[in-house]
């Protein structure tokens, strides 16, 4: 062994190890801050966003830092993004069925609109995606081809979590049909439905 390889392998038996920064991505109102809730509720104990029924209700950038998951005899650490919801538009007048004034309801859109730049900024400091997806709506539109096309040219590693299973309506196979090309696990995030095999593939996405 050459002094260089000798030097290597020192530095990697006292190497830090590596935070693996998870986003989590999706449409409004997929779930995206219930799954992200839910890991840090099993991890940590403790919740790290709100979910309401009005849309867009995360509209900056929320991080959770050090959360250890395990899995399969596994533990990583992981920082946790959870980022307001993908719009094409946000329409100021969809607050106002929610009993909103006017002039909150056009701060609402203004906010989320940034919102949705932050996220897709944020596509730069992320090394895994998770793609929530509500699994009772269709998936062929034009967000859900944005996000899952930003994420393919920046190749970086994605899950897709198909959310609401527990709901009759849910059809995971639309799903793996409209993004072949990557693996798709179905959840309940709320209920917390199937998300031990969420952990699992989560794993086997960022090896």
């Amino acid at each position: 062994m050459g002094f260089f390889d000798y030097l290597k392998s020192i530095l990697k038996i006292f190497q830090i190890k590596k935070t693996v920064r998870l986003g989590l991505y999706g449409p409004v109102n997929a779930g995206k801050s219930s799954l992200a809730n839910k890991i840090s509720l099993d991890w940590l104990g403790e919740e790290m966003s709100e979910v309401s029924k009005i849309p867009h209700e995360t509209r900056e950038i929320k991080v959770k830092e050090r959360v250890k998951i395990k899995s399969n005899g596994k533990e990583l650490d992981f920082n946790l993004i959870d980022t307001p919801g993908i719009a094409t538009k946000v329409d100021y007048e969809e607050f106002l069925k929610f009993k909103m004034s006017k002039t909150e309801a056009k701060k609402r859109a203004k906010e989320a609109t940034q919102g949705v730049i932050e996220a897709i900024k944020w596509l730069e400091n992320v090394d895994c995606v998770l793609v929530v997806l509500d699994a009772t709506e269709n998936p062929y539109d034009q967000v859900n081809v944005t996000i899952i096309g930003n994420l393919a040219a920046r190749n970086i590693p994605v899950l897709i979590v198909a959310n609401k299973v527990d709901l009759k309506s849910a059809n995971i196979k639309r799903i793996e049909s409209a993004f072949p090309q990557y693996n798709v696990v179905g959840i309940s995030a709320l209920k917390g439905t199937n998300i031990e095999d969420f952990y699992k593939e989560l794993f086997k996405t960022v090896k």
